[in-house]
């Protein structure tokens, strides 16, 4: 395969509309706007208080049957999987193009509806530069994909800040992610104990013993590209003596070795995305330019989020140095910056292999954020009306009988 730093593709011609912006799209009116803010507030809002009262519902399992809950919660993160999905369908529409080098070939097919199909590993790592806030919400997308889906065995490592948000914090707290304060002091006793109960081995009725699925997902960078990132890689690039790459942030590896090390024996693979929005140019940040008010109030997403895959089995990988791995990890994070570049100058990352993506057009598959089936939303209120409905009843039964 040609090296991401020579390989050419040709650019796409631009095609800018009188009065939009990076994204393409006619910006709309100010009434529109506000139309669009309003349903998409109260309709992810309700989606998110239903899917935590389900939650809430079924807590008490905790303490009757660990396995069950386990399970149920998943059965929640399904649900707010399918939540993320229909709002960016719903209001922040954009292509997803998508290619990858020859270790995952034969992993992602375009399927004959149009959308796209993995069949990633049941357990993994998954790791990705940190472009803007909304790369987890693609990446638990790629789980939704996955055959069999994997969008509610989606673990994310976060900053401690998040877990105090309303509803979403107590809700990602009862999903298992992880919370970590960058005090390594900290968080490994944290880690430890979370990575352990996602490498428990469970019993099966038969006698034989299997782990859960699992996709964790690690932001090596530690934050999203900002110019205060930007600088702080520069600064830290200078201090240990390295190169800056420069559309990456140099990665910190303490938290990913760690990780790594204790997934060692239950996960086989890392599987690596390097991500780019269409529309971002050369120096600048997209969470500067794709917001969550331009992206799904003013209707102005990117053209495109572009992704590249690769794989890396974890056998390969120098596990048992921590100075190794760093040097490992660095050099990965120059390639995915010669990717970067590769996009930056064409348009395109690398195309695929030959025949590597059934169904892509010239190495490339793009397809779009959506559930497959148009009534899936539904299932987000499916568990609250059925236990409301089985309250109702019970009163009644027992309104009967008094």
């Amino acid at each position: 395969m040609s090296s991401p730093m020579t390989a050419q593709v040709k650019p796409p011609i631009a095609t800018e509309a009188r009065g939009a912006d990076s994204s393409g799209r006619e910006k709309h009116s100010r009434v529109v706007q506000v139309l669009r803010g309003v349903s998409c507030a109260v309709y992810f809002a309700a989606g998110a208080t239903v899917i935590h009262a389900t939650q809430l519902i079924g807590a008490p399992l905790y303490w009757i049957n660990r396995e069950l809950y386990y399970a149920y919660m998943s059965y929640t993160k399904e649900l707010f999987g399918i939540l993320i999905t229909t709002v960016t369908n719903w209001w922040g529409p954009t292509t997803i193009r998508i290619s990858g080098d020859s270790s995952v070939a034969g992993q992602i097919r375009k399927t004959e509806d149009g959308l796209v199909e993995f069949s990633f590993p049941d357990r993994m790592v998954m790791i990705a530069n940190h472009q803007i806030y909304t790369d987890w919400l693609y990446l638990w997308w790629i789980g939704y994909a996955n055959k069999p889906k994997r969008h509610g065995s989606l673990f994310i490592i976060l900053k401690e800040s998040l877990r105090y948000i309303p509803i979403l914090g107590p809700g990602m707290m009862l999903y298992g992610f992880i919370f970590m304060s960058r005090k390594m002091a900290v968080d490994q006793p944290r880690l430890a104990y979370r990575l352990g109960k996602l490498k428990t081995h469970h019993t099966a009725p038969d006698g034989k013993k299997y782990l859960d699925p699992m996709w964790l997902l690690l932001f090596p960078e530690g934050t999203n590209a900002s110019q205060n990132g930007r600088n702080k890689s520069a600064k830290w690039a200078e201090k240990i003596g390295v190169k800056d790459p420069e559309h990456m942030l140099l990665p910190r590896s303490t938290g990913t070795y760690f990780c790594l090390n204790e997934l060692k024996g239950t996960v086989d693979y890392v599987y690596d995305c390097t991500v780019a929005y269409e529309g971002v140019p050369r120096g600048k940040f997209g969470e500067k330019i794709f917001t969550i008010s331009r992206t799904y109030i003013r209707g102005q997403p990117p053209k495109s989020v572009n992704f590249y895959w690769r794989r890396f089995r974890l056998a390969d990988i120098p596990l048992n140095n921590q100075e190794e791995f760093d040097l490992w990890l660095r050099e990965r994070w120059y390639e995915k910056d010669a990717l970067m570049e590769q996009y930056v100058s064409t348009g395109r990352f690398l195309p695929s292999p030959d025949k590597a993506v059934p169904g892509a057009h010239e190495g490339f598959l793009e397809t779009e954020v959506r559930t497959r089936y148009p009534w899936e939303f539904l299932q987000i209120f499916s568990a609250l009306g059925a236990f409301s409905l089985g309250i109702n009843i019970l009163l009644k039964v027992l309104n009967g009988f008094l």
